[in-house]
C-alpha cells in the first residue's frame, strides 16, 4: 500500500499531466505496465492506521481469554524443551511446526507411532523424518530452514548424538516422571505438563517454582490442557485439534 499527499484541484506540471499512451516507451524505463488505481490515504488519518501483528511461532492452542497462545520455538541459540505428557501432544505441536514451514525430525523407539504422520504432513514434501533411537545426523538447520528435533524415546532418553545449534530446537517427549527427568526439567528453557500425579506434582512444583497453586492442579488438568512454563512464565493452554489434526491424530488425550 502506497501514501501519498494528493494533488489540490486544478493542479498544473508533472504531476498533474496524464499518462503515456499504454504502450508507449519511455525513455530508459522501457514499456508502461497496466494502470491501476492507487490505495490513497489521507496524511492527517495516517494515525488511525493499525495492523494488528501477533507473536511469531507455533499455536500451542488458547489461553483463559480465549486468545492464541503462540511458542516462539526457534531462536538463534538452541531452545531445550521438555513435554511431559501423551504422544498426542507432541504431534500436534510437531505437525504444527511443520505448517509454518520448518522441518521435523522425530527420534523415535516407536517409528510406527509417527510413519503415518510424518507421510500425511509433508502432502508431498519430506518435511517431516523419523529416525531410530541414537540415528538422528546433523540437520543443517539454518534462519530460513529452522528445525525441530523430537525426542519420543521413553522414560530414560539416552544422551543426543546432535551437536546445539542455532535455529534448533529439541523437544523432548517424557510421558511421566522418570529418573533423567529432574535434570532435563530443570535445564530446559521451556516446559509443557499435562496431567501428573500429585507427586510428580510435588516434584515440578519445586524444580519449577511454581506457585501453590498451579502445583496442585497440576494433577486436576483435562485431557485438552497443558501447563508451560519458562523460568519467568507460565500459562495453562488448552489444546483444541483442527478438523485435520483429528482426522490424522484423534482427540486429546493424556495416555497413550
Amino acid at each position: 500500500m502506497s501514501i501519498h499527499r494528493t494533488s489540490p484541484a486544478g493542479a498544473t506540471g508533472p504531476a498533474a499531466s496524464a499518462p503515456p499512451a499504454a504502450g508507449r516507451a519511455r525513455a530508459g524505463r522501457g514499456l508502461l505496465g497496466p494502470r491501476r488505481e492507487r490505495h490513497a490515504l489521507p496524511v492527517e488519518q495516517l494515525a488511525a492506521l493499525q495492523l494488528p501483528l501477533g507473536d511469531d511461532g507455533v499455536v500451542a492452542g488458547t489461553d483463559a481469554k480465549g486468545q492464541p497462545a503462540v511458542l516462539g520455538l526457534f531462536r538463534p541459540v538452541q531452545l531445550d524443551v521438555v513435554v511431559i505428557g501423551s504422544v498426542w501432544t507432541a504431534q500436534v505441536l510437531a505437525l504444527r511446526t511443520a505448517g509454518t514451514g520448518a522441518r521435523v525430525a522425530v527420534e523415535t523407539a516407536r517409528p510406527q507411532a509417527w510413519a503415518g504422520l510424518a507421510q500425511a504432513a509433508g502432502g508431498g514434501q519430506q518435511c517431516m523424518t523419523v529416525h531410530d533411537v541414537k540415528q538422528v545426523g546433523p540437520q543443517g538447520a539454518s534462519v530460513t530452514s529452522p528445525v525441530l528435533v523430537v525426542r519420543d524415546c521413553g522414560m530414560r532418553p539416552p544422551r543426543s548424538r546432535l551437536a546445539p545449534g542455532p535455529w534448533q530446537s529439541v523437544l523432548t517427549l517424557l510421558p511421566f516422571l522418570g529418573p533423567a527427568a529432574p535434570k532435563l526439567v530443570e535445564h530446559a528453557g521451556l516446559v509443557g505438563i499435562q496431567r501428573v500425579s500429585p507427586e510428580e506434582a510435588a516434584v515440578l512444583g519445586r524444580i519449577l517454582r511454581l506457585p501453590r497453586a498451579n502445583a496442585e492442579a497440576l494433577s486436576q488438568l483435562g485431557d485438552d490442557m497443558v501447563l508451560w512454563c519458562t523460568p519467568q512464565y507460565r500459562k495453562l493452554v488448552k489444546m483444541q485439534p483442527t478438523d485435520i489434526e483429528a482426522g490424522l491424530l484423534g482427540g486429546p488425550r493424556r495416555l497413550d
